[in-house]
């Protein structure tokens, strides 16, 4: 027979995870500003796991998010009440009642499409991610039953952020690049939407019942586009056209997968008006320059990797940009909260606070 410690601690475990399990659950897919540090268990180059990334991080030291600090996954599970984000899910931590407050699948180089980001050689592609997904749920099952894990999976919240490397890593990674040879610019994105709508009705078939779709940022005015490809301080002009044609047929393919399924699944974030606005008027959020990059070298800081040999800003709170591509922890700051309290100008069909308000109510 067991002894009654031997129970006691059994009844504590499964009380335990039956609070975590009553949390609202989080799911991430998709590139390296979502990524918590996947490609860490990689053999790439597309990674963040060397100082001074997480330099502003509660630890002090890189964890594999390409930022000084927090990126923006962790940011919104603080504000739908996590006690922790959700672990990458190569992580060897990543077990027992982890499981129940999601998984991060995220991996920086990734695109919609498969020959996105191939110089990276080693990453987890999108239809891996979703994959591992499947894996992830039948581990679930196996700890909870799959009862319980179909309840998780649909309750819970998934964030997919990617698309910009399908341009800047592919489209305009090289002059005459492949996919430019086989597609003009507005051919390539109609291909673009019509691949990233295979993925999000994959995750709905998944179980998948509440996802946050962000579109891309300002590609053109990246301090790395700034440096390789702006004219006199200027954004990249081509890049800038890429975002403005894709940005708005993501809404519209994300309008019309609601309708097709008669609920609104897809929630769209608007990530290039929000980067605009700080792009166009830094000194209103408190920077004092949306142009350079704190980490970097060369024009805006904005070429190469972030290393320790790179010129680093003292404080990151006046910078836009951490690095030549992506947002500092406080730009991450202001587009969650964006994403939870925007506008509809921001947000479409609404704001993540009034949908989790809504689901309490259900």
């Amino acid at each position: 027979m067991a002894s009654s410690a031997s129970l006691m601690v059994l009844a504590l475990l499964m009380a335990s995870i039956a609070a975590i399990a009553e949390a609202r659950a989080f799911f991430i897919f998709g590139d390296s500003l979502v990524d918590s540090g996947n490609n860490n268990y990689l053999e790439t180059t597309a990674r963040a796991d060397s100082p001074p990334y997480g330099i502003d991080y509660p630890t002090g030291r890189p964890t594999g998010r390409f930022s000084n600090g927090l990126n923006i996954p962790d940011l919104i599970g603080k504000q739908i009440g996590l006690s922790e984000s959700p672990l990458p899910y190569l992580s060897p931590d990543f077990n027992g009642k982890k499981l129940l407050l999601g998984a991060n699948f995220a991996s920086a180089g990734v695109g919609i499409l498969n020959d996105t980001g191939v110089q990276f050689v080693n990453i987890l592609r999108m239809y891996r991610q979703l994959e591992l997904f499947e894996e992830y749920k039948r581990r679930l099952s196996g700890l909870v039953g799959t009862r319980q894990a179909n309840r998780v999976v649909s309750q819970a919240l998934v964030l997919i952020t990617v698309g910009g490397n399908d341009f800047v890593n592919n489209y305009y990674l090289v002059p005459f690049s492949a996919r430019s040879r086989q597609y003009s610019l507005p051919d390539y994105v109609r291909f673009l939407i019509s691949e990233y709508r295979k993925l999000l009705m994959k995750l709905y078939k998944a179980g998948a019942r509440r996802v946050l779709v962000t579109g891309t940022g300002p590609l053109g005015c990246v301090p790395a586009e700034l440096a390789m490809r702006g004219n006199n301080g200027g954004c990249s002009q081509e890049l800038q056209r890429a975002a403005s044609l894709y940005n708005p047929q993501l809404v519209q393919m994300i309008n019309g997968l609601n309708a097709k399924i008669g609920r609104d699944v897809f929630i769209s974030a608007n990530t290039q008006k929000m980067h605009n606005d700080f792009v166009s008027d830094p000194q209103a959020f408190g920077f004092t320059t949306s142009e350079i990059a704190c980490c970097g070298q060369g024009p805006y800081n904005g070429l190469g990797l972030c290393t320790q040999l790179s010129n680093l800003c003292p404080n990151r709170d006046l910078y836009t940009f951490w690095d030549p591509f992506h947002p500092s922890e406080k730009a991450n700051r202001l587009i969650v909260e964006q994403i939870m309290r925007g506008s509809n100008e921001y947000m479409n069909p609404t704001n993540l606070s009034t949908i989790i308000t809504f689901d309490s109510k259900m």
